[in-house]
């Protein structure tokens, strides 16, 4: 590949902006809601997602939310009043079913991020948040991002979680001092 580091990147920022642009103005409206008012958050992905769904755990922490990252070892079981937050970028995560079919019998509500909505996941979601981007379930064919397989779904997961962050700060009632407020001190 003879392009530059900054030719590329400009390419790959024109594939995010392309995804931002498509999102409809109330597309996290129904997720905001959900994390604003749930008793107890627990957050679910694998991989690459999983990184972004850690970072987004972290900010609902800052935020003042009781948020868990699934498989820590300090998270509490979910039941009425508490969300459970999965990424399915592809549509489909046999985990990611597994453990919405035990938070909904625990009485827990479950949403999903994807970018296949009509996948067998988010399907089973009571909340379901699409961000149009290309994964590893769409990375061949025709117009395909500069970026590899998934990274265009999971760089936008990032851009759009603080999007998500800061319209919950208002909702919240929250500042950047309160936010830091919380930021650890053991770093």
């Amino acid at each position: 590949m003879t392009d530059t580091i900054p030719a590329l990147s400009l390419r790959a920022l024109d594939d995010l902006a392309a995804v931002v642009r498509a999102l409809p103005a109330d597309a996290a409206d129904a997720l905001i809601e959900a994390l604003a008012t749930a008793r107890r958050i627990a957050i679910y992905g694998a991989g690459r997602e999983g990184l972004q769904m850690r970072g987004l755990a972290m900010r609902l922490f800052h935020l003042g939310l009781d948020v868990h990252v699934v498989a820590d070892m300090t998270v509490p079981p979910v039941g009425p009043g508490d969300l459970l937050f999965v990424s399915s970028g592809p549509g489909a995560s046999n985990i990611g079913d597994a453990l919405m079919k035990v938070a909904r019998e625990a009485g827990a509500r479950t949403a999903v991020v994807t970018a296949q909505p009509q996948g067998r996941t988010p399907q089973a979601a009571d909340i379901v948040f699409t961000i149009p981007a290309q994964t590893m379930a769409d990375d061949r064919g025709g117009a395909v991002s500069v970026l590899p397989m998934g990274s265009l779904f999971e760089t936008a997961q990032m851009l759009v979680f603080e999007i998500v962050v800061l319209k919950l700060r208002d909702r919240l009632g929250e500042t950047a001092e309160t936010m830091r407020a919380r930021h650890t001190n053991l770093e």
